[in-house]
């Protein structure tokens, strides 16, 4: 592997380094969300609201069923990044194959669990007669580009795990690029509606697959690929599952109250509806902003640890903080601030534009506190600790906005109650955070200090 793309984690100027690895992070979320916010703007100019309608309201449910294997390639990303600081080069290649390996096979299964799980679960969401069967199309063929989106994520959280975050980067713009132009063909020449949107986004993602796997094979450092000599190492899978089931079943349950939001947003009809789904589009652009610096504290943190450079993790959670804060603030009441021009992007109609304000003025403008929980979950899973920030996650947010939305919501059904859990939650969950770092850090780096020694003696 060219030693460009690698980033020393463990020596030199922590700020510069965070920001470089950070950046580009940000530019791929960004971009991958403009993309995707190509599938709605296209199918709400050109099909109409109920159609994107339908696109919205499947979001929060593939989210549902693709997070258990997105946790475990979160395990892939401690892994290969605590193993790559401590130069175990044997643990690396290991690591590498068994997450290729386990995403191809995830994906596979995937496309059964969509397509016979779209229809019940999209109508035991609720969702409204005059879009169910748009739905169900579009989460049938958007499941069929699974195994593609399995191989790109677990490829890009390798590259990741060793400072890489520029190629991936490039692959996504390239992807992107496609997706947009078969969008617009799809759409607008072929009149495929909802239809069109999904094939282009799996055809996009066979592409970003291929540029992540001709990436791999043809590194030639620690994370090379060889095809031809896959192995599957039962041990690291167990390592994997230890680290990233707690994450992806927190995500799965964090969709769970997700879901729940959207049944109830779906209650109150399909313009409402769309107003959500754009509102939600435009702070998915805050979130992955926000989420690059969770992905940054957990490589650095994870480096760190392996190569026992214990002194530099207070310092990279403390600046991973403040640098989200700011991000995250800026971005989300910016996107506020502009709410009428940039709904006005996703729909002409004002009932649309309307709810989808009430949406932003709500959760975008406070959506610097999810911002800072994320970056206290990434510390700890990087010093090992996976089951503790999984448990306090479900309990601060997903369990308090379900209890939210049978109780308060139900005293009072209006939108800005329904959209209130959400801060709320934010800072419960982010304070017994704080409180669980101090707790663990003590004792992740007395027991990375015993295992050196019991090591050394054998």
């Amino acid at each position: 592997m060219r030693k460009s793309y690698e980033m020393d984690m463990v020596n030199g100027p922590l700020l510069s380094n965070i920001l470089m690895f950070a950046l580009p992070l940000m530019l791929s979320g960004i971009l991958q969300l403009l993309f995707n916010a190509a599938d709605i703007v296209v199918v709400g100019r050109f099909s109409g609201s109920q159609a994107l309608a339908a696109v919205g309201s499947t979001s929060s449910l593939i989210n549902l069923l693709i997070n258990l294997f997105i946790g475990i390639s979160i395990g892939t990303n401690v892994l290969v990044a605590r193993y790559f600081g401590a130069r175990d080069i044997d643990a690396v290649e290991e690591t590498v194959n068994t997450s290729m390996i386990t995403a191809a096979v995830g994906g596979v299964a995937l496309i059964f669990v969509g397509f016979f799980l779209a229809g019940p679960l999209l109508r035991l969401m609720g969702t409204p007669d005059d879009v169910i069967n748009q739905s169900i199309l579009y989460m049938r063929i958007y499941f069929v580009g699974m195994p593609a989106f399995m191989i790109y994520n677990f490829g890009a959280a390798i590259l990741r795990s060793i400072g890489d975050t520029r190629r991936p980067l490039y692959f996504l713009i390239i992807s992107g690029v496609i997706n947009v132009i078969l969008n617009l063909i799809f759409v607008i020449a072929f009149h495929m509606g909802v239809a069109g949107v999904a094939l282009a986004t799996i055809l996009s993602q066979a592409v970003s697959a291929l540029l992540i796997l001709n990436c791999l094979m043809h590194s030639g450092g620690l994370i090379h690929l060889d095809l031809k000599n896959l192995s599957f190492s039962e041990k690291k899978m167990l390592e994997m599952l230890r680290i990233g089931l707690p994450a992806g079943f927190q995500g799965m349950v964090f969709n769970i109250s997700n879901v729940l939001i959207q049944s109830s947003v779906n209650s109150f009809g399909s313009l409402v509806m769309a107003g959500n789904t754009a509102a939600q589009n435009i702070e998915g652009f805050v979130y992955t902003a926000m989420n690059a610096l969770y992905q940054t504290s957990l490589s650095f943190t994870s480096q760190n640890y392996g190569a026992k450079n214990f002194k530099r993790i207070d310092k990279i959670l403390i600046q991973c903080l403040v640098i989200v804060t700011v991000v995250g603030f800026v971005l989300g009441n910016g996107a506020y601030l502009l709410g009428n021009q940039l709904l006005g992007i996703y729909s002409a109609d004002p009932e649309v534009i309307g709810y989808g304000l009430n949406r932003l003025a709500v959760i975008s403008a406070t959506y610097f506190l999810c911002g800072i929980m994320d970056v206290f979950c990434g510390s700890i899973r990087g010093l090992g600790y996976a089951v503790m920030p999984m448990i306090v996650s479900l309990t601060g947010a997903c369990l308090f906005r379900i209890i939210w939305i049978f109780t308060i919501f139900q005293m009072e059904h209006t939108q800005f109650i329904l959209y209130l859990s959400y801060p709320i939650s934010w800072i419960l969950t982010a304070g017994i955070h704080l409180i669980c770092y101090l707790a663990v850090r003590k004792k992740a780096f007395a027991r990375m200090e015993a295992q050196a020694a019991v090591t050394a003696d054998e």
